[in-house]
């Protein structure tokens, strides 16, 4: 089987999409599945590892976001990439000008196409001071999402609020943990007391792309609770973003890694204790599920992963979205309660253990294999 992903962020990019298709691929190739991949071309010109096939077209970065790269429409490149080796499904990953590029050739050539809803753009209309464009946003993306076989999102919860939207044939692929590499046994007593934090002090954590849809308002007030009724809270945030410097003047005693690689993110969680997580942009969040693997106490809104993986007061703390004076309750309650963020962390990790990559590699090919077999019958059909 041959598989394209069309996508206009691939590894080493930092964020959700980039992490599950990273994890996606690899599981694939471990099955001696083919991939294709067409992407926006890489500053560096690097080519992507375990990819058999890749093209990569121009692009142009977004302004403020230097790290993410928009490709732009290849219909010709992509026409010839695949009248000469045809894939049996095109998975579009991102809905920019590329990916809408993609989905034209792919129905004019009579592929399957599956699409993901890795973010929440219409979200985001709000978030960036432009809400009244909200309703316009949702209605490309219906446009663009109804137009493929199926769109995979990361939950149930995500399946019932598109339906609602009017979008299609809305299907749940969810999301992985590697609870092999987020793991409570990478806790690194050296790394903590280079944050000045002796054995027994909390260390709260966020770890998160530092922009305005993270909702960082309520992350300051939160931290700022927390230390007045826990002085000796150690905060660390890891993360850039544009809002980075604001956030370096109004936490002035937090300690900001940056962006830090794989092996060096799963220390900083294991060294933790509590996860303060206040965004509700994500359509899964998968920092939520790292931090839980890392039987961190999580304190979240009841959204997206947070909604599907915690029972409030069992494997963490969660809080109807929207109520930010509930969610400073309670990360100021957990702080100061270390068995508490001990147990919630113990069973957090029970929880998210077993739900590896491979599982989700098995609903990932189920579908495309589906709609693989409904094209075939409908081609078959026409020649009959």
């Amino acid at each position: 089987m041959r598989i394209c992903f069309v996508s206009d962020t691939w590894s080493p990019d930092i964020n959700g999409v980039a992490h599950t298709l990273g994890h996606l691929s690899r599981e694939l190739t471990a099955r001696h599945i083919t991939l294709q991949l067409v992407r926006p071309r890489p500053d560096n010109g690097s080519r992507a590892e375990g990819i058999d096939d890749e093209l990569q077209v121009r692009g142009f970065h977004l302004p403020g976001y230097q790290a993410i790269k928009i490709g732009l429409p290849a219909g010709r490149a992509l026409a010839r990439l695949w009248q000469a080796r045809r894939p049996d499904a095109v998975y579009i990953a991102t809905e920019g000008p590329l990916g809408w590029s993609a989905l034209r050739q792919a129905r004019r050539l009579g592929l399957p196409v599956a699409s993901g809803f890795h973010t929440n753009f219409d979200h985001y209309a709000s978030d960036y001071g432009v809400g009244w464009l909200e309703g316009s946003v949702t209605a490309v993306l219906r446009h663009f999402h109804n137009r493929t076989g199926a769109t995979l999102v990361p939950t149930a919860a995500q399946v019932r609020a598109l339906s609602a939207k009017g979008f299609a044939n809305v299907q749940v692929m969810s999301r992985g943990i590697d609870a092999r590499h987020f793991s409570p046994d990478k806790r690194d007593a050296t790394l903590r007391e280079s944050w000045g934090a002796v054995e027994h002090q909390p260390v709260a954590l966020h770890v998160g792309r530092m922009a305005s849809e993270k909702n960082l308002d309520l992350l300051v007030e939160s931290v700022e609770a927390m230390q007045q009724i826990q002085p000796d809270l150690v905060t660390v945030l890891v993360g850039d973003g544009p809002l980075r410097d604001n956030l370096q003047r109004r936490l002035p005693n937090a300690i900001f890694t940056g962006f830090i690689n794989r092996e060096s993110l799963a220390r900083h969680y294991a060294s933790a204790d509590i996860f303060v997580f206040p965004s509700c942009s994500e359509t899964y969040g998968n920092v939520v599920a790292e931090a839980m693997a890392s039987s961190l106490g999580v304190v979240a809104f009841d959204h997206a992963a947070a909604s599907e993986l915690i029972t409030s007061g069992k494997q963490g703390l969660t809080v109807p979205v929207g109520d930010e004076a509930a969610f400073i309750e309670q990360a100021v309650s957990l702080c100061q309660h270390p068995a508490s963020y001990s147990q919630l962390g113990r069973l957090a990790r029970q929880r998210v253990a077993a739900t590896g990559w491979d599982r989700i590699t098995d609903d990932f090919l189920r579908i495309l294999l589906s709609l693989k077999e409904t094209s075939d019958d409908a081609t078959n059909a026409l020649r009959l």
